[in-house]
């Protein structure tokens, strides 16, 4: 089985509703190109971006047999007093997908987290009622941190629930400095990931929270290459150690990595610094084709059997999907159900 872990959509009944804000966020149409303006990053909707068709032909195409699927920022958390909407406008969205094409797809909620009553009954809506079979986290959260003591509550529910949670990088803190040279996609995505993972690690979240799995896509962002500097200053130094038990490289073992970068060598350090138990095939698909990826696990240094797992063993484990074993001998009771 091949399961593609990172795949997005925006849901065409969002991007409506988008273009009818007067505010930011919003969308709008210059001919037959949509665009999304979230403060001052403005995308171009790519042209699968909508379209589940086209992304199942994909799928096939790539001889790809599930997709974890997920919408796209801007998250609720940008929204005000909306938040709780338009979570509940992506979920319901997501989950009709799961339903339509129930052995194709599989979906990851998010939640309005500055609204912590609501995120909190939508999480449960979403894992018992929609079947989600995680939480799509952004890096920001409009400029506030997953680790702050406000959002701590999501990783002990992940804990109980052994969910998921998913970092994914939003319109960036660093936007100011990565703006001028159009080095946001490049380098200011990569980086908003890459500092809320090591918020989370030297917060002491995962000592608390151990079974919460966490996912970093893009082979870590750039965690990886500097996790030795992180492991001296804390370690060495004593900047930032103490909420921690062990040096942060080991937080970072116990990660999961997925292969969205287009860079070989990338995703062949990703695989030394995780393990072949830990690395999932995803594509970022429709920013990116599959065959990009595809080109590059099938080369990684690894057997056929890890390479079975690194495709697909490994995400049907993490998310449940086929009767897989799940990430302990015993499900928590209440998890996400397999399909």
């Amino acid at each position: 089985m091949r399961i593609d872990a990172q795949s997005h959509v925006w849901p065409q009944p969002f991007l409506d509703y988008l273009q009818s804000r007067e505010q930011e966020p919003l969308a709008f149409r210059d001919g037959a190109a949509l665009f999304i303006d979230t403060a001052r990053w403005r995308r171009r909707a790519m042209p699968g971006h909508s379209d589940v068709a086209a992304k199942l032909r994909t799928m096939d195409r790539n001889g790809i047999d599930v997709t974890v699927l997920s919408p796209n920022d801007p998250g609720p958390e940008r929204f005000g007093s909306d938040g709780p909407r338009a979570a509940r406008m992506l979920n319901d969205y997501v989950a009709a997908q799961t339903r339509a094409h129930p052995d194709r797809f599989l979906g990851l909620c998010v939640l309005p987290l500055h609204h912590e009553p609501e995120s909190r009954q939508e999480l449960e809506r979403a894992v018992h009622e929609l079947d989600m079979r995680g939480v799509l986290l952004y890096a920001n959260l409009d400029g506030r941190h997953p680790d702050e003591p406000d959002f701590e509550w999501l990783f002990q529910r992940a804990d109980q629930l052994r969910l998921p949670l998913y970092l994914h990088p939003a319109c960036p803190v660093t936007y100011a400095q990565v703006e001028g040279r159009n080095l946001v996609g490049a380098l200011g995505l990569m980086f908003d990931t890459t500092i809320a993972l090591a918020r989370i690690i030297v917060s002491g979240l995962m000592d608390r929270y151990p079974d919460a799995p966490i996912v970093c896509p893009h082979v870590g962002g750039a965690l990886p290459y500097l996790i030795g500097r992180l492991d001296h200053q804390t370690m060495v130094l004593g900047r930032g150690a103490e909420n921690l038990t062990r040096p942060p490289s080991e937080y970072l073992r116990q990660v999961w990595f997925d292969t969205v970068s287009p860079w070989p060598a990338a995703v062949r350090y990703g695989l030394e610094m995780v393990g072949p138990n830990q690395l999932m095939f995803a594509s970022d698909h429709p920013w990116v084709e599959p065959d990009v990826i595809t080109s590059i696990v099938d080369e990684l240094p690894v057997t056929d059997e890890e390479r079975a797992r690194i495709y697909g063993g490994n995400a049907a484990r993490l998310f449940k999907i086929g009767g897989a074993a799940s990430l302990d001998t015993a499900d928590t009771e209440g998890a996400a159900r397999p399909r």
